[in-house]
């Protein structure tokens, strides 16, 4: 049971999208019957959490007063096998007690971020988080100075501790890089201000900016927000999206300095935080903590690379399904089909449920309980935040989603993703001790790209026409881009800036887009006339919430790669794949993730799974051109 001078910011898992390319339905014909959007039904409830504010209130106040308990043990770790017991099961329970306050004013703020009382007991968290990193911050040193030994008999002879021989003997492996007693209480006091740079991006980027409105060529006015965009950039008329993209990203560049400020704040307080526990870099520090093999991210950069001529080929294919000779940024958006299919999002959950039925009537069943209840946030509105995510560390209740849902595939692919998510947070909860459910990112990515990878699978099984087949399977073909490439393409830029800051550089908002158009362009093939990156997108570095949690995207590119072998074997009716799988789930936190995912029969640390992840996208590309050729196109 460690502690963590950044708690604030990583006592809850916060799994967000990013802005990426995704093939969308053509909305040519409002959907049939639309749901109410305002409907309660399609909101979340928290009660379950709180009754109300004043409840919430009040429990903190008991928590922060509950706060000074925890020094009764100090000094007393390696007193007994009972007290360490004590120990562990009181940091358990305030810990329990912190993530549902927590959560409860993140899920209230992020609805409206311009709501000021709720942003300020979000900010409220913070502090207390601090205060949390502070009061429970002799544990890991006291550990260490208990000793393995001694420790080891502690666990074998107290039943009460087995729950936490993983996390207690986890902390003796990061020995080297914790401090002492004194030295850790004044690095938890970093959590007050470590999370200025995100709350920053987070408030320029979805309340502050006034973004531009625009008239599409039909006459459609659009607010070009996050969500205007991610709407408006899938026109079918290349003019529009053009227009949408000289009007966002010129507003965004003209925050660029501002934006370059906070990142660099934030690379810096990464390589502070790395430097003072002694590793040799950010990215160590970053993978340290997991005990994931630098050999998972280096290998998944280079496969990443070495195959950009298969992306070239889909950038190719898009091209020559629109028509266009002379590929631009703004063209990787739309659909390469026209389907003018609707979504509600009563039919996005029956699409779900049936995608995942190969995954057995437990898991499928769990599935709907939770999404007939009252925690997910359906429809995007004014000031709430953007992108989706699911947060599942409250252990009594359902887990919770935010989406911003639109009624194209889009829309119900983001609802596959983020309940694969939640259902990793249940089936992990209700498998494991509190100790133990906890899971990494680098699982939890693994269980929402499956759902997706199974939910393509029953879109195309269950299309009608070629049309539509053409378009699922382009839909899977950018989900496996987008992941993939468009994450190592993130990872190399956190690479470039950070061992940039550890060289002792200075970054500002233009350093940050001259690094981030060289990889562009190489990604995109600009040099050889594949698609042209014109130079007002490449402030898009701007615009990525995942570059304020150090080394977090490239997960997304090995987890998909993972979740597309674990997909194939349980389609394919391999045995036992079913139960290996829902094993991978269930084990939450149990074992470090890497060997989690390892045992289960994906090793990320090797080539295999991401030239596998390729040749399916070549055997996808097969398909598509296959009937292409039919026709005669």
């Amino acid at each position: 049971m460690t502690s963590d001078p950044m708690l604030p910011l990583r006592l809850s898992l916060l799994l967000t999208l990013p802005l990426l390319p995704c093939l969308r339905a053509e909305t040519a014909a409002p959907a049939a019957a639309p749901e109410p959007k305002d409907d309660p039904a399609y909101t979340w409830d928290l009660t379950p959490l709180y009754a109300d504010d004043a409840a919430f209130e009040a429990a903190k106040a008991k928590l922060a007063a509950d706060l000074p308990r925890l020094a009764q043990y100090r000094g007393r770790l390696g007193e007994s096998a009972a007290t360490l017991r004590e120990a562990m099961e009181l940091l358990t329970e305030l810990k329990d007690r912190f993530y549902r306050l927590a959560i409860y004013a993140m899920l209230a703020s992020d609805v409206d971020t311009r709501d000021a009382a709720a942003l300020e007991r979000n900010q409220g968290m913070d502090m207390l988080g601090t205060e949390f990193s502070s009061a429970s911050s002799f544990v890991d040193p006291e550990l260490l100075a208990v000793g393995e030994a001694k420790l080891r008999a502690f666990i074998d002879a107290e039943p009460g501790l087995a729950d936490y021989r993983f996390p207690i003997l986890d902390t003796l492996r990061r020995a080297p890089h914790t401090l002492g007693g004194e030295a850790e209480e004044v690095l938890s006091s970093v959590g007050l201000i470590a999370d200025g740079p995100s709350s920053v991006h987070s408030i320029l980027s979805n309340a502050d900016i006034p973004w531009p409105t625009i008239k599409l060529s039909d006459g459609t006015e659009v607010r070009l927000d996050q969500s205007g965009f991610s709407r408006a950039r899938v026109s079918s008329e290349r003019a529009d999206r053009q227009a949408v993209f000289e009007a966002f990203w010129p507003k965004v560049k003209e925050y660029e300095r501002t934006f370059g400020v906070a990142l660099f704040t934030q690379v810096k307080t990464d390589w502070f935080n790395a430097r003072v526990r002694k590793y040799p870099s950010s990215l160590a520090a970053a993978l340290a903590g997991n005990d994931i093999p630098e050999a998972v991210f280096r290998t998944m950069v280079a496969e990443a690379n070495a195959n950009l001529p298969t992306l070239h080929r889909y950038f190719k294919l898009r091209g020559r399904m629109l028509g266009i000779a002379d590929m631009r940024y703004w063209d990787l958006y739309p659909p390469v089909v026209k389907l003018d299919k609707h979504f509600t999002f009563e039919e996005a959950k029956g699409h779900v449920l049936e995608a995942v039925n190969p995954l057995g009537g437990e898991y499928r069943s769990a599935l709907a309980g939770c999404l007939n209840g009252r925690t997910t946030h359906v429809y995007p509105r004014q000031g709430k935040r953007s992108g989706a995510y699911q947060i599942g560390d409250v252990r009594d209740v359902p887990p919770y989603v935010l989406l911003n849902f639109s009624d194209d595939y889009d829309g119900v692919s983001t609802t596959a993703h983020e309940w694969g998510h939640g259902m990793h947070s249940y089936m992990a909860n209700r498998s494991q001790p509190a100790p133990l459910a906890e899971y990494s990112t680098f699982i939890a990515e693994i269980a929402s790209t499956c759902n997706e990878a199974l939910l393509v699978e029953h879109m195309v099984a269950t299309a009608t026409s070629d049309d539509e087949r053409l378009y699922y399977l382009g839909s899977a073909l950018e989900e496996l881009r987008a992941a993939f490439f468009h994450q190592a393409m993130f990872s190399e830029f956190e690479l470039r800036i950070h061992e940039e800051v550890e060289k002792g550089n200075a970054l500002s908002g233009e350093t940050f887009t001259r690094i981030y158009a060289e990889l562009l362009r190489r990604y995109h093939g600009d040099a050889q006339g594949v698609v042209r990156i014109d130079d007002a997108v490449t402030v898009g570095w701007a615009m990525v919430p995942h570059f304020y949690r150090d080394f977090y995207v490239y997960q997304y590119a090995t987890s998909i790669a993972a979740a597309q072998a674990f997909a194939e074997r349980i389609q394919s009716g391999a045995p036992g794949a079913v139960d290996t799988y829902l094993g991978l789930l269930k084990a939450g936190g149990s074992a470090h993730p890497y060997e989690l995912v390892k045992r289960a029969g994906v090793d990320l640390a090797t080539p295999e799974p991401y030239r596998a992840l390729v040749r399916h996208m070549d055997a996808i590309m097969d398909r598509m051109e296959a009937i292409l050729d039919k026709r005669g196109k």
